[in-house]
This record gives structure tokens, C-alpha cells and sequence, in this order.
């Protein structure tokens, strides 16, 4: 047989039934196709056109109806983490809805697939509504060979509108189409499905029947290539040629297969509003009905009324007098409003240029509704994820609010748009500021239920994220958020008065009211006022900013410079409020718009005692650590990552946090940031990150006191032995949420540890393992070597070595444990020369020697001489005992018995050193003879010569 031939062959219905079967018919080739609104019918082998109630594609295959999952098509759930191997995802798939198939929302990654062989090349279209952009959204094509379709093109853009259309050429052969999606939105927030509905290929070979019409949709001619839904109030059953109208007591939306009876009227199925003013200057309140209507104004009910039956519309009000115009603009002829041109400013009633040496504020400022602003919208976002241009926010005068909605479910949105935004020029462009605008609004909700109103801020109304939200019934209030980007021009309020679905509505009487909202220097605003230029910056008409470090004098163009070490603030510069002082340890810039540390300071050590010199530079570096690991219901693993740029001057690397899951690619830039990451292989990167923050934007002061400009630092998480004190850093963020209303602020505490040589070492507080216990104070404490002060010469000391061979060495060692770095460095040793100990003990040795015979022979002569005195004297004291009164007579010249001859013989021939001494201080007689004084026993002195 020919391949591209099919031939027909009868089967029987029973079995071993083979007798008076027909003979087999030879078919038509495999490549034949019929046309849209056509089947190929099998017993003539010819194309014939579909009945009036079915359709057909022709050469393709059409899936509109998800009551179940059609046949062909598989979805199942998977873990993209591989490290998670605990995370059950097999029930993350794809779910029916009816009209739609819907993703998942968890953390799982979940896959819808379906295989088709193409006996021609042909295409797949398909509508889908991706409206969070915390979802990874893919489609792509697998061929034979298991190839992908290009990287870039797989990924869907979120939906601008309400579904979006994706056509896709496919090739002949087979074909499997892929549908994936994962979530990565970890704080508890309502995630929005992906939605799919209304998928088509084309390219198969023939459809051999017609598909019947799903309820609520009709073909009235033979032939159709698609259905066509009911309009509103009709219905329709499956394989209808027409729809059917409802009965008077009953209503239905467009495209309904049934009816539904209409409810009694109530008062809130109808809202109030402000005609625009007229010629007169007047307005009008007008009661309207909530559209579509589908309450009943004759129909009885239990309602609140005095008769019991339904509500009638209010009769409209009588004739006011019109609000004034908003700041910036200005009454026309017919009442109405119009913007002031360029260069004018306004306070709602006539513009008026502003004079010589001023500039306009540019803005807008709504605190007036008479009507809805051009550059806002309302619409409804419902439950089935479809955006309607209906109405559900309404001006009153003095506010804007919220009117019922078909369900309580639904979100009333309300939309600002804004081209851009220019700083005035009188305002320093500086990179350490990075306000662009300002957007403050005051706002009151009033709940009997679980309600919510979200703040957004993106770049399309589609494409925006959470900012803040509030739930409940909340009080008079105002809210600031910080414009940083030039990509962030759309600002959402998205209202919801409960999340549990319901077609009654029970919370009609909830709503949210407006007051006021202003936004500053946007591109193409008005002015309610005029801002002074500084004088003398040339023309009269150029208008340039005061000097650095200089404020505005208020109400004059005059420049006063501000006291030394100070910044300017950014939302002030006028008046000498407008210079700040920076915190201990720091200088303000160049431009005076902030102040900066360059990683170097001193600081007393504890006690009072020596200066101790810190220089964190090795730590300036943008520094990444993370928390420990944290898991979702589903076992997901996830951390919060943070980044740190400790110090530095201007044209310092600053710390960034990305959101690598929108297509925005939201940065977050400052001294530190956090940001959630969760590891993945999801779009080819291994790290997702999300939901970044500022948690320090600028630098308040560093000291070692645990507490500045009502910052405290955890000091008792973070206990320490030893006696350097912590060097603190001190941080603020500009950013204020609603459980931070003051700005997040983070404190790093730095501690000398010489056993860390690392610069990565940053550890969390142990009571609060995210960094934070309350969610806005950030706590760190960061242990390094290069923390620790510099080195001096405290920090050694000397050790002197013995004198070797007449060598003394002189060596420098470290005082341990050593609690420094850098600084000085250890001083060489040095050699000098020097007496060994040998030597001076021989010298002392030999002069105790010498000195001990002599001490000897002293002592001997004067024993000796002391013996021959006493002998003489005993003589002279017995010769004058004898005879009282005489002299005695000369002493013999003999030697008498017991006298040393040789001795009297030295004595008589030689004089000693100490004689000769001696006889220096005797007197001489005449005669030449040295007289000695004697003394006799009777008293009387006598002299011997």
C-alpha cells in the first residue's frame, strides 16, 4: 500500500463475526485536510460542512470547555530545588475551572503538556492571563529531536490587558507543548494564577466530527468555524443554534448557560455621584444604579426599607456649589478646570505667573473630586481574573470612594499613571540622593469583614508590586512612599472586601475613601506654588540651586552657608533647619547632601586610657552573608540573603539587592539591603532573589556607645570578654511601611577577633535568626582581624639576648594575645657590641686580690707600730713613777731586753711612708729634733725632744 494512503476497513461490532463485512475502501491521502467548518466524513470520504450548533477548525483541534481535563493533556508537579528532596509537589497541577484552566500558586513548579503529530506545518494559539509577576510563566515546544524553542521567546510577558492572545508556528511531525509555571512568593501573599483558555492548533491531517457549542454560546448557520456567545440576559444549552431570553424576573451575564432570578433591589445596589459643574458653578448629586443591573425594583424582599419590599433610586439631590479646582489648575468660563501653563502656579482658583527669580513646584495635588482626574482610572478585577472598565471608585466632592461591585470578592482598583519625573532646579543632583519624587495620600477604610486595601507601585497598572497593605477597618491616616526609579510612573489602591467567594453579597456597605493624593516633581505637572532661586546665579531667568553646604533663606533668594561638617536635607532646603550635623565619626561630602565615613577613626579605649586608631578599609567591600535557611509550607528552602557596604567615600561601591522574578528588575541600592533567595535552576539562573528592601540608605554615625539618634544596638545578643570596646555603625532607611512608620535602621558591630582573617564573618543575633526581632531594627555583628585597631608600639615590647663572643641581640616580639593590626610593624632586631661577663670577673677578681693584701699589710704595720708605742710609754710611766719631780733621763741607746734590734734598726734608719706622713704635721725644735708630747702619770704634759 501507498504510505501517505489510509485505506478503510470495517471492523465488526462482534466478535468472531466475520462474514458480510464490506470489502475494504481505499481512503484519501494522510496530507488531505478540510476547511474550517468542515469534517471529513469517513463512509464518503469527502469533506461536509458542520450542523447548525457545532463547529469545526478543519485542520485543526480546538479545547474551549475545562469542566475536566480534556483527553491528551497531563499535568503533574515537580521540585526545580534539587536540594529540597523533601518537598512534595505532586498535587501542584493544573486545575479545570471550567472556562479556564488555572497554575498552581505554591512554590512547586507545575507542567502542562500535550502531545500532537502534525502531518503539516501549522500553528497553536492560545490566551492566557498572567497578571503576578511573582510567577515564572513559560511556554515552549519540544520537536522530535527533544528541541526547545528559543530560550528568550519561551518566556510570557505579563498580561497588559485582560487575556492575552499567543500564536506559535509548529512544525510537521510531532510536536509536545508545554505549559510551565513556579512560584517564588514566600510571605504569605495572594498569588494570582496563571489562567489559560481558548487553545487551538492547527496542522493535523483532518478532524473527523464536529464539536458541539458549549452552553451559553451558539451557531446559527451551517458551517461555523466558531461559536458565538449569548449576549446578556439570554442563555443557551450545549449544541444550541440560538440563545434563549430570560424571563423578566431573571437575568444572566453574557455567555450563560442558565438564568438566574433577579434579587430585590437594596440600597447597595446603587452608589452617588457629582454631575460636572455647570456654566453656574453648580453641581448636582445623582443617585445611579450599579451597572450591569440585575436587582428588581418590583420585586418583595426583606430589605431595610419601611415597606419591605425593593428600593427605588433615590431622586436626585438639589444644586451645589461646585468644589474649587485642585492646586494647579483653574476655573474656565464653564466651570470646569484647566491646568496652568508652564512657569504658573495656582491654588485652585486663577493662575498667576511665578515672579522673577522663583521657579514653579511641579506636581499634582488632588484634594478636590468633582470629577475623576485624566491621568487616573477605575476599573474591577474579579475573581475569575478578568479586569472590566466598569466603575467602582466614584468621586464625592471631598473624597473618592469605593461603590459596590458584582462581588464582594472582586478588587475595585484605582489607577495613577505619570510620564516621568524631573528634579527642580533648584535642587543639587547629587548621587548620594536618590529621591526622585514623593507620593503621600490620606486614606480611610470602614470593614465588617476581612477587608484589605494594597498600595502598588510599578510600571504599568499590570505590572506592579505590593507595596504596602492595610486590613481591617483603619482610621484617618496619610502614607508616603519614595519614588526612586524613573520606571516606577503607576501607582495602584486595589480594594477587596473580603477573599472568600461568594455570589451574595453580604459586604456591600464596606468601602475605602481617598482624601487626598499628591505626587511631586512629575514631567508635565502643575504648581501650587513657587520656589525661590538663589540670587546671583546669572540670569533673572535661569534658576540654579544655592551653593554646597549653603541653605535658602525663607522667603528670599538668599544663600547662607550652613555650619561646618553638616548636610542639606533633601525634602527641605530652606531655612537653617535645613543643615543637619553628622553623627560622630563622620563628614558630610562634597555636595553637603549627606555624610560619609572613610572607614578611618579614633576612639578612646575603655578606662580612658590610649587612643585607639581603627582602619576598616580591607571591610569596605560590598560583603554578602545570609540567614539560615527558612522552609514553606510546601518544604521549599528559602534564606534571606543580605549585602552590606560598610563605609567610604563619594564614588563608593554601594550594596544592591535584585528581583531577578519581574520583568521590572526592581534594584534596591544602599549601605545595606536585604532581598529573599531561594536556589533553583529555574530560567537558567541558580539563584532566585525577590522581595528587596533597603534596611540602611544612610549612615547615621559610628561610635563604640550602644546607642545614637534613637538607634539601639543588641548588645545583649552579642556578649564579649574583652576589653576593646565595639566599633558601631549606624545606618537608617528612608523607606516607611505600615509596621514601620519611622524607617527600618540597622546597626553592625564590629569586633577585633585576630583568630578571623576572613572578611565575611558576620554572624545574626541568636534570639532573632533573621537579623531583625521586630522586623524593622537590623542587628549584625561583624568579628574580623581587620576590626581590631591599629597597631603601635604599646602593642610589643623588646627582649634583650645575652652578650655572646662580645655580640648582644636586641629582638622585637608581640604582646599577646595580640589585639591589633596593621599600624607600625615590629622593628628589626638590631646587634651591638659588647664586654662578656669573663672579663669583668677577672678585673674584679684581681683587684679584690690586691686590694685584700694591702688592707692586710696596713693592718699588720699598725698592730705592730701600736705594740712599740704601749712599750715606751709603759717605760716612760715607770721611770716618772720613780721620781715625781724629775725629768726622766734619755733613753739608752742600747737594746734592752725584749726590744726587736732589727726592728729599732729599720726605725732609726728608715722612715716609713706613713712616718714620713706623720712627721709632716710634728713641730720642729731649734736643734732640728722632732718633739713628742708625753704625759706623766701626775697629769702633766711633758715634751720629749
Amino acid at each position: 500500500l501507498n504510505k501517505s494512503i489510509t485505506p478503510r476497513v470495517a471492523v465488526p461490532n462482534k466478535p468472531d463475526t466475520c462474514t458480510g463485512l464490506p470489502d475494504p475502501v481505499k481512503g484519501t491521502q494522510c496530507t488531505f485536510s478540510c476547511s474550517e467548518g468542515e469534517f471529513l466524513d469517513m463512509r464518503s470520504q469527502e469533506c461536509q460542512k458542520c450542523s447548525g450548533g457545532t463547529y469545526s477548525l478543519g485542520t485543526g483541534v480546538a479545547f474551549d470547555e475545562w469542566d475536566s481535563m480534556p483527553a491528551g493533556f497531563i499535568s503533574h508537579g515537580m521540585n526545580m530545588n534539587i536540594a529540597d528532596i523533601y518537598t512534595n509537589c505532586s498535587n501542584s497541577t493544573w486545575i479545570p475551572k471550567g472556562d479556564y484552566i488555572a497554575s498552581n500558586i505554591d512554590e512547586c513548579t507545575s507542567t502542562l503538556s500535550y502531545a500532537v503529530s502534525l502531518k503539516k506545518a501549522g500553528t497553536v494559539s492560545f490566551e492566557y492571563f498572567y497578571p503576578d509577576n511573582t510567577i515564572f510563566f513559560e511556554f515552549y515546544v519540544q520537536n522530535d529531536q527533544c528541541e526547545s524553542t528559543d530560550s528568550e521567546g519561551r518566556w510570557m510577558r505579563t498580561s497588559e490587558k485582560d487575556w492575552t492572545p499567543h500564536n506559535l508556528k509548529l512544525n510537521r511531525g510531532n510536536n509536545v507543548l508545554y505549559w510551565r509555571t513556579t512560584s517564588f512568593a514566600l510571605v504569605g501573599s495572594a498569588v494570582k494564577p496563571v489562567l489559560l483558555r481558548n487553545i487551538a492548533i492547527s496542522g493535523v491531517a483532518y478532524t473527523s466530527e464536529c464539536f458541539h457549542c458549549k452552553p451559553g454560546t451558539y451557531s446559527a448557520k451551517p458551517g461555523s468555524a466558531h461559536c458565538t456567545p449569548c449576549p446578556a440576559d439570554s442563555y443557551s444549552n450545549k449544541g444550541a443554534t440560538v440563545c434563549q431570553q430570560c424571563e423578566v424576573d431573571k437575568y444572566a451575564e453574557a455567555g450563560s448557560g442558565s438564568c438566574k432570578r433577579r434579587p430585590a433591589c437594596t440600597t447597595s445596589d446603587y452608589f452617588y455621584t457629582h454631575t460636572p459643574c455647570d456654566s453656574k458653578g453648580q453641581t448636582q448629586l445623582m443617585y445611579k444604579w450599579i451597572e450591569p443591573k440585575i436587582c428588581s425594583e418590583i420585586v418583595e424582599g426583606t430589605v431595610d426599607n419601611s415597606t419591605g419590599g425593593a428600593v427605588k433610586l433615590p431622586a436626585s439631590g438639589q444644586m451645589e456649589t461646585c468644589p474649587p479646582c485642585n492646586p494647579g489648575f483653574s476655573v474656565t468660563n464653564t466651570s470646569g478646570c484647566e491646568p496652568c501653563p508652564h512657569g504658573s502656579y495656582s491654588n485652585g482658583t486663577a493662575c498667576a505667573e511665578c515672579p522673577v527669580g522663583t521657579e514653579p513646584v511641579v506636581g499634582f495635588e488632588y484634594k478636590w473630586w468633582n470629577k475623576m482626574p485624566d491621568n487616573m482610572r477605575s476599573s474591577v478585577y474579579s475573581r475569575d481574573n478578568s479586569y472590566s472598565g466598569l466603575k467602582r471608585w466614584e468621586v464625592a466632592g471631598e473624597y473618592i470612594y469605593t461603590t459596590q461591585g458584582d462581588l464582594d470578592s472582586d478588587y475595585m482598583m484605582l489607577s495613577l499613571t505619570v510620564p516621568g519625573y524631573r528634579l527642580p532646579h533648584s535642587v543639587a543632583k547629587d548621587d548620594e540622593r536618590s529621591e526622585l519624587s514623593r507620593i503621600s495620600f490620606v486614606f480611610e477604610t470602614q470593614c465588617t469583614a476581612d477587608c484589605t486595601l494594597y498600595f502598588m507601585a510599578g510600571y504599568s497598572e499590570r505590572t506592579n508590586d505590593m507595596v504596602e497593605h492595610w486590613s481591617g477597618t483603619t482610621r484617618k491616616q496619610s502614607y508616603s512612599y519614595l519614588v526612586k526609579s524613573n520606571s516606577t510612573v503607576s501607582f495602584t489602591w486595589g480594594f477587596q472586601r473580603t477573599q472568600a467567594y461568594s455570589e451574595v453579597r453580604q459586604y456591600s456597605s464596606d468601602f475605602a475613601k481617598m482624601y487626598t493624593v499628591q505626587i511631586t516633581n512629575v514631567v508635565g505637572g502643575v504648581a501650587s506654588q513657587c520656589r525661590h532661586c538663589a540670587l546671583g546665579s546669572g540670569s533673572a531667568s535661569e534658576c540654579v540651586p544655592c551653593p554646597p553646604a549653603h541653605y535658602m533663606v525663607n522667603g528670599t533668594g538668599v544663600c547662607k552657608s550652613c555650619p561646618p561638617n553638616t548636610f542639606i536635607r533633601a525634602d527641605q532646603t530652606v531655612g537653617e533647619a535645613a543643615c543637619i550635623h553628622c553623627g560622630p565619626n563622620t563628614h558630610s561630602n562634597k555636595a553637603h547632601s549627606a555624610c560619609v565615613s572613610d572607614c578611618r577613626l579614633d576612639l578612646q579605649s575603655t578606662g580612658g586610657g590610649e587612643v585607639l586608631q581603627y582602619d576598616f578599609t580591607p571591610l569596605a567591600n560590598i560583603t554578602s552573608f545570609q540567614s539560615s535557611p527558612r522552609f514553606t509550607s510546601k518544604g521549599l528552602r528559602y534564606y534571606h540573603q543580605f549585602r552590606v557596604g560598610l563605609c567610604g567615600e563619594e564614588g563608593r561601591e554601594v550594596a544592591v539587592c535584585v528581583d531577578n522574578v519581574t520583568e521590572s528588575r526592581k534594584e534596591v541600592r544602599g549601605y545595606a539591603c536585604q532581598s529573599t533567595v531561594v536556589p533553583s535552576e529555574v530560567r537558567g539562573q541558580s539563584v532566585v532573589s525577590s522581595q528587596p528592601f533597603t534596611i540602611g540608605d544612610t549612615l547615621i554615625g559610628v561610635t563604640s556607645d550602644t546607642s545614637l539618634d534613637s538607634i539601639a544596638s543588641l548588645e545583649s545578643s552579642f556578649i564579649t570578654k574583652s576589653n576593646l570596646p565595639d566599633v558601631i555603625f549606624y545606618y537608617r532607611s528612608s523607606e516607611t511601611t505600615q509596621a514601620c512608620k519611622k524607617g527600618r535602621t540597622t546597626t553592625i558591630r564590629l569586633r577585633c577577633d585576630p583568630t578571623v582573617a576572613g572578611k565575611d564573618q558576620i554572624t545574626l543575633p541568636s534570639k532573632c535568626s533573621e537579623g531583625t526581632c521586630d522586623g524593622c531594627s537590623f542587628h549584625f555583628l561583624w568579628r574580623s582581624l581587620y576590626a581590631c585597631p591599629l597597631c603601635t608600639e604599646s602593642h610589643y615590647r623588646e627582649i634583650v639576648s645575652a652578650c655572646i663572643q662580645g655580640i648582644q641581640r636586641t629582638t622585637y616580639v608581640w604582646q599577646q594575645p595580640l589585639q591589633c593590626t596593621g599600624g607600625v610593624s615590629l622593628p628589626a632586631q638590631t646587634v651591638s657590641a659588647c664586654v662578656t661577663l669573663d672579663f669583668w670577673l677577672k678585673v674584679g677578681v684581681s683587684t679584690g686580690t690586691v686590694a685584700a693584701i694591702l688592707l692586710i699589710s696596713i693592718s699588720c704595720y699598725f698592730w705592730k707600730r701600736t705594740r712599740k708605742l704601749e712599750y715606751k710609754y709603759s717605760k716612760l710611766m715607770m721611770t716618772a713613777g720613780d721620781k715625781e719631780c724629775e725629768l726622766p733621763a734619755a733613753d739608752s741607746c742600747a737594746i734592752m731586753e725584749g726590744e726587736d734590734a732589727e726592728d729599732d734598726l729599720i726605725y732609726l734608719t728608715k722612715k716609713s711612708f706613713f712616718t714620713k706622713i706623720k712627721s709632716f704635721s710634728r713641730e720642729r725644735s731649734s736643734d732640728g729634733f722632732d718633739s713628742v708630747p708625753l704625759k706623766s702619770s701626775s697629769g702633766l704634759e711633758m715634751e720629749m725632744s
